[in-house]
């Protein structure tokens, strides 16, 4: 298959652009779009031999749960069962980085729920990724655009190196601006669960619900055998080739120094704070310590780079669990399987 290549770039964009890119979905094909969380790979959320080709050309396993983008929020009612604790979070953060899981009313394609009896919906920010669903005229079902359970792409070029000759269309709408994929908040007879902290940060979340549980699988292994109550559950996701080491120090003098021993090995990749190792080849900066929402916008970048070039292992520093750092901790423990070097 010959991939279309569209430069859709949102500082100068053009909605014709994307013409050719709604037609493909319209006829059950696949296209890959940005969205300001990362690049989805999006199929039409109504046809369900359209859906199963994203689990095929992702190798995802077909009990994990899609998530179904829409235009805008008064289109996410028809289907799903949205109550005034949605719509109250929608006037709170969408368009935006937040996903609800919902009773469905079972008119989305049967692929898109793996077999549940909710389903999950949201509406992106991006200009590119809502002028795509528009000329759908359908809600794009859509996971992250990469080979199942490696680093989400959140570059163009990410989405080609693992999926160019293998779908429709890739649109290239420049790098994402949040860099995680969304929150998912359920929303239930049993109040408010967090499945899978993001952007919309579960303080935020409790701003607008009250009451916000935390899903146990967030920071710890699914049970062996269970079902993904949504997208980002599984033991091992968005991993790197080489095996990823988590790094939890109490103090930041002992984690520079196991970074810098760490770093005179050419083998070693080590993602740190800036200045926490010698600046050189297998040393990559994710940012200042204090801001976690630059880390989550580098985190996978950085991990698909240290693979490129040839590292046999990574370690990175744990992040702490409030704020954005509670989406880098669930990404990054998964990222490693959970493997943690205490100091």
């Amino acid at each position: 298959m010959k991939t279309l290549f569209i430069n859709a770039d949102p500082e100068a964009f053009n909605p014709e652009c994307l013409t050719d890119c709604g037609e493909i979905i319209k006829c059950g094909g696949l296209v890959a779009f940005p969205t300001e969380t990362v690049y989805g790979l999006g199929a039409d959320g109504t046809n369900d031999v359209a859906v199963k080709k994203i689990f095929e050309a992702k190798g995802r396993p077909q009990n994990n749960p899609l998530i179904l983008h829409f235009a805008s929020v008064e289109d996410c009612a028809a289907f799903a069962e949205c109550d005034e604790r949605f719509f109250a979070l929608a006037d709170a953060f969408m368009p935006g980085p937040l996903t609800v899981v919902l009773p469905s009313k079972g008119k989305c394609a049967p692929s898109v729920t793996a077999g549940l009896d909710s389903v999950a919906v949201r509406v992106p920010i991006h200009p590119v990724a809502r002028e795509l669903i528009r000329l759908s005229g359908k809600p794009i079902a859509a996971p992250s655009a990469n080979i199942s359970g490696k680093p989400s792409p959140t570059l163009a070029e990410h989405v080609s190196a693992d999926l160019d000759g293998v779908i429709d269309a890739i649109i290239d709408g420049g790098a994402c601006s949040v860099g995680l994929e969304s929150t998912i908040v359920k929303l239930d007879e049993n109040g408010a669960t967090l499945l899978r902290p993001g952007g919309i940060t579960l303080e935020m979340l409790i701003s607008v619900l009250g009451d916000v549980a935390v899903a146990p699988e967030v920071l710890a292994p699914p049970e062996p055998g269970a079902v993904p109550l949504s997208p980002g559950m599984l033991l091992k996701h968005y991993a790197p080739n080489a095996p990823l080491y988590l790094v939890r120090a109490d103090s930041d003098v002992k984690m520079s120094e196991f970074f810098f021993e760490a770093s005179k090995d050419a083998e070693n990749a080590v993602i740190c704070f800036d200045g926490f190792a010698p600046k050189q080849s297998n040393v990559y900066y994710i940012g200042d310590k204090n801001d976690e929402f630059e880390h989550a916008r580098r985190l996978f970048d950085l991990l698909r780079v240290a693979d490129t070039n040839g590292a046999k292992r990574i370690y990175a520093p744990m992040p702490k669990r409030d704020g954005m750092g509670l989406a880098l901790q669930n990404r990054m423990l998964r990222a490693a399987a959970f493997r943690i070097k205490d100091l």
